[in-house]
């Protein structure tokens, strides 16, 4: 895990090639099904191009939406292994209804019937990693089979900018405060994203639990539940909040980060603002995913957990099949 984390930038070397490209089409409207790691890519460009026409579906089958916009949209099964059981059914039923197909997988049932099927796909290399290190890879891959050329050539550059190692230090100054704590991670609405790769990274990587929530939803809601009193302000100490700030942010919603601060502290609830720092969006994504994994990884040292694999998804995996 430590190595995937030092070779990230890596990734962004990445030349993705599209099989049976002739029959992909240009699209404006796109309908993607992947759980897990193999829908945070589609996440992050929401991120960069909240104008969009993407929808992510975390489910079986295909996003329930008009047959007018069925019709018009590309239906992208995203599956890491290639063998996940909703994107699968996904794909068949987008088949059986006649919809624009597209793969992106590193291989499994998926390719093998995109295969079969002459469905354009992009086999993602497999390099032995988890998904959630192999996000780069799978980011490029959308981007290419999206002809999103644009973005796909500038997302490459951070082959050139990222420096992994360069964010351990500080990576280990935050995991070193949150001994002990359930973090909790919140972010604009603009970077959702962001907030759930550090989720995950803590839930995968570091094997402890953690939640995000964006603002300003959170102030309409989950900020009253910090409201405690005498009787519960116990329920609080094994919080850790973390405030992902960005320049960039709405001014009323870097206002409200400031004020949930305050609010939070007064209340003896400890927080931590981690500012989102690079030149593009593309890098303050990615510059803040990497210090996640850093502070997952030395978490996951702290509690004498191992940090790449995931045995109880593993093992649910196989009680419902």
């Amino acid at each position: 895990m430590e190595q995937a984390i030092l070779d990230f930038a890596k990734q962004f070397a990445y030349e993705p090639t599209v099989e049976h490209s002739e029959a992909l089409k240009t699209y404006t409207s796109f309908l993607l099904t992947g759980m897990g790691g193999s829908h945070l890519a589609a996440d992050i460009v929401k991120n960069i191009l909240p104008e969009i026409d993407l929808t992510i579906h975390h489910d079986y089958g295909v996003a329930p939406v008009s047959k007018e916009k069925s019709a018009q949209s590309l239906f992208i099964a995203s599956s890491y292994s290639g063998n996940t059981e909703e994107v699968v059914e996904g794909y068949r039923q987008a088949k059986a209804a006649g919809m624009a197909i597209a793969v992106l997988a590193t291989g499994g049932t998926l390719i093998a019937l995109a295969k079969a099927d002459g469905t354009p796909y992009i086999q993602i290399p497999d390099t032995g990693i988890q998904p959630r290190s192999a996000l780069g890879f799978s980011l490029l891959a959308l981007l290419k089979i999206m002809k999103q050329d644009a973005l796909l050539s500038q997302t490459q550059q951070l082959q050139h900018v990222l420096d992994p190692a360069s964010l351990q230090k500080q990576g280990e100054e935050i995991a070193s405060k949150l001994e002990e704590k359930t973090p909790i991670i919140y972010a604009s609405q603009k970077n959702l994203s962001i907030a759930y790769n550090w989720k995950i990274k803590c839930n995968e990587t570091g094997k402890i639990p953690a939640f995000y929530n964006t603002i300003p939803e959170l102030n309409h809601n989950e900020m009253n539940g910090f409201d405690l009193q005498e009787n519960s302000r116990h329920l609080a100490k094994q919080f850790c909040v973390i405030l992902l700030s960005d320049d960039t942010d709405h001014p009323q919603n870097i206002k409200r980060m400031q004020v949930v601060k305050e609010l939070y502290e007064a209340r003896g609830i400890t927080t931590m603002e981690i500012p989102l720092s690079g030149a593009t969006s593309e890098e303050k994504i990615f510059t803040s995913i990497l210090t996640a994994d850093w502070v997952a990884i030395t978490l996951a040292k702290y509690y004498g957990h191992e940090a790449e694999q995931v045995p109880m998804i593993e093992e649910f995996k196989q009680k419902i099949s």
